[in-house]
């Protein structure tokens, strides 16, 4: 039987799920088991909890469903554990170095008891100083082992679950259990305080819990804020048919008590069942209080009498400031424009206009990407709805015939931006840009992350630098109602790197959709377009932006690379958005493809990729061609960029480091190989899961024809896509 038993729920922070399971894995003390509890077998989290389990034989990951909530989810880690005490870790939350260690030897010198509390810090998400609320609850506590009679303030209702370790046989044996529903903490808390016979104190901070930027789910305005009434009337009753004495069951009453009334205290969190609230908690409040207690002082002991007396009205005028002040804040003006967007101000007050949608990709490059794939199919899907592409001004070759665009910063750009319903980006709208209440914004992204994105560069002065303010960032994140994912990996990276309260759909890359939609013809076209000679092999060099450079290289020979490599060799160069300058054209054996509209269409054409760091591995290994990395600076660039994974421990194929070795590959032919294609294999499965060719339908289906979740199409096992052919291939046959 392990010592510790460590269950850590993890539904809605699987980006940041792996964070807490390694600071229970590296702990000095090892003898233990950890419980992930996940959603299902197939939730982003489940993957991250599996992983770990092939792993190490300590991690044992169990189910619970979304509807049984947080309770639900550490009762099953409950059920499951066999460890002499159960500690609980939230998923983003991590355990401290050295805490285990320190429990066993708290253990050790107060012998077995019932519960032991400990100390907890509080990390604001971004900034400012962190707190320890627990400190000041367990100061004045005895120094060993002691009843709760010894120090009857010391009710558990104050601290949340994963700030103490409980004896699993004492749980057993009372059948103590998370209540359903919301503020479980405070029932749980509450009920182990008034069953246990023996209790223990160890004051030093053994978690750190990082709150949330989008705050705690409790602070939410909603229904379930009458659940905290359920668990105070819980506890006080358990209380009761225990017999507690008046000296425990006072403090615990105030205590409770405390809590409903600031709840009470903010009417906007109840909505329209403030008076309801109210009325049952003036029916508790009589119904528990304990003879002999004494109402507190001040503005507190006030709100008792209030409660007490059922003066409902007079409650609601004590508290009148603090309404006032929340209404103030709903209603504060919108941030003032400049002077050149009075327009936009004047057409901010007219209605939304619901058949309107707005799309952007690259900042204004032109019609590409995952909104110009989103826009086609509406088109299809969805012809009711108007479409408008913003372009910058000197771009507008870009634009397809017949696609309806506005120029950045043209009085029609300001008119579209404030009436439509729908605005779809790869990127960022611009900062001013007002999220309007039944307005809809759409976050394609416009690659898979393997470099830090967001507020995980904060750590990287390069790129930090050229970000700009981390808050700026954050507020264009809240404009968000959707965010695009087309592998697990993407979603757990945006949850990081771009906290929110968004919804990811899981849908695929809708710009991806093109590699299993495109026929022989198709491929065979777009060849002759570029310019590629018959029966050559096109090789697509791709490599990505360096922070640390000021300019764009290619880090490679190309012409001695052709040379090298093969007669029949030839490459296209696409050198990263940021250094297009709309040239392009060829030299020798080398066509600069940089300027070609469709980066999806210079993935058709090519037989093989070779790319150093950039996300369009990713999407070309969609096709299942060839792939191979070219990774001469390697480590500079993950010390001075950032990555979420080792790529050189997982590559898409083979992986050279000089000039030499990359044009042996190709010459010996092991670039398209049996090893190359396992690589390939085991990447394709883990990043090329959802999409399949039908991303953009199910965009459009869900966020322009307001679809429900399970009436969209369902991807396609990967075993059952067949790519777009390669030219190779069709040369073969």
């Amino acid at each position: 039987m392990p010592r510790f038993s460590i269950i850590v729920p993890s539904h809605g922070v699987a980006g940041r799920l792996s964070q807490a399971l390694d600071s229970v894995l590296a702990q000095s003390f090892g003898d233990l088991e950890l419980i992930p509890v996940c959603d299902g077998p197939e939730s982003p989290a489940a993957d991250v909890a599996a992983g770990y389990a092939e792993r190490n034989s300590r991690v044992t990951p169990v189910h619970s469903p979304p509807s049984a909530g947080l309770s639900g989810a550490r009762n099953a880690g409950m059920r499951a554990a066999t460890g002499a005490y159960l500690l609980f870790l939230d998923g983003d939350d991590v355990l401290l170095p050295g805490a285990l260690a320190a429990l066993d030897a708290r253990l050790g010198e107060t012998g077995d008891v019932d519960v032991l509390y400990f100390e907890h810090e509080r990390t604001p998400w971004w900034e400012g100083e962190p707190s320890n609320p627990a400190g000041p609850v367990l100061a004045r506590t005895p120094a060993g082992a002691f009843s709760p009679g010894q120090a009857p303030r010391l009710t558990g209702v104050q601290l949340p679950a994963w700030s103490a370790a409980y004896r699993r046989s004492f749980v057993a044996a009372h059948q103590l259990a998370f209540p359903a529903g919301h503020f479980t903490d405070v029932g749980w808390g509450g009920l182990t305080s008034v069953a246990a016979g023996r209790l223990a104190v160890l004051r030093s901070v053994l978690v750190r819990h990082r709150l949330r930027r989008q705050g705690s789910r409790l602070n939410l305005a909603g229904a379930h804020q009458h659940e905290l009434l359920d668990q105070v009337d819980l506890v006080l009753t358990r209380a009761a048919e225990r017999g507690l004495p008046g000296d425990r069951t006072r403090p615990l009453f105030e205590q409770l008590f405390a809590t409903v009334l600031k709840t009470a205290s903010r009417p906007e969190r109840l909505l329209s069942g403030h008076r309801a609230f109210f009325r049952r908690a003036r029916h508790l409040h009589r119904r528990h209080r304990p003879a002999g207690f004494r109402m507190p002082g001040g503005s507190l002991g006030v709100q008792h009498r209030l409660l007490a007396a059922g003066a409902y009205t007079a409650f609601r005028a004590l508290r009148a400031a603090n309404q006032s002040a929340a209404k103030a804040v709903e209603l504060a003006p919108r941030p003032r424009m400049l002077r050149t967007r009075l327009l936009y101000q004047i057409q901010l007050r007219r209605p939304l206009d619901p058949h309107l949608a707005v799309y952007c990709a690259y900042w204004g490059r032109g019609y590409a990407c995952n909104p110009a794939a989103i826009h086609a199919r509406a088109g299809e899907l969805a012809p009711h709805i108007r479409s408008v592409f913003l372009v910058e001004p000197g771009q507008e070759h870009a634009m397809p015939d017949g696609v309806d665009y506005a120029l950045i910063g043209s009085r029609r750009y300001w008119k579209v931006l404030a009436r439509a319903k729908y605005l779809v980006n790869n990127a960022n709208f611009a900062e001013g840009i007002v999220k309007r209440r039944g307005s809809v914004h759409v976050q394609t992204q416009h690659g898979t992350p393997l470099k830090k994105m967001g507020v995980d560069q904060s750590t990287y002065p390069v790129v930090a630098a050229q970000t700009g303010s981390f808050a700026k960032l954050l507020g264009r994140v809240d404009r968000w109602d959707f965010n695009l994912s087309s592998n697990r990996h993407s979603t757990q990276m945006w949850e990081r790197a771009f906290p929110g309260s968004y919804e990811t759909l899981e849908y695929g890359y809708p710009r991806n959709d093109v590699y299993y939609t495109a026929t022989a013809r198709d491929v065979a076209r777009i060849r002759r377009e570029l310019g590629v000679p018959a029966d050559s092999t096109a090789v697509l060099y791709a490599p990505t932006h360096r922070d640390h450079h000021t300019g764009f290289e290619t880090g490679l020979d190309l012409e001695a690379f052709c040379e090298a490599a093969g007669e029949d060799v030839v490459v296209l160069l696409r050198a990263h958005y940021f250094y297009d300058r709309g040239r392009g054209g060829s030299s020798g054996r080398i066509i600069d493809v940089t300027a070609h509209r469709s980066s999806e269409d210079v993935c058709l054409a090519a037989d093989a990729l070779v790319t150093d760091y950039s996300s369009i591995m990713f999407d070309y290994a969609n096709l299942d061609r060839p792939i191979v990395v070219y990774a001469d600076d390697w480590e500079v660039y993950r010390e001075t960029r950032g990555v979420y994974f080792d790529l050189m421990e997982a590559p898409p194929g083979p992986v050279a480091r000089t000039p030499e070795e990359l044009a042996r590959v190709f010459r010996d032919g092991s670039y398209a190989g049996p090893e190359s294609k396992a690589l390939r294999g085991a990447f394709r499965e883990r990043f090329c899961q959802f999409d399949d060719g039908m991303a953009a339908e199910r965009v459009v289906r869900r966020v322009l024809l307001g679809r429900p979740p399970e009436a969209i199409p369902p991807v396609i096992p990967l075993a059952e896509r067949i790519p777009a052919p390669a030219a190779t291939t069709l040369v073969r046959s």
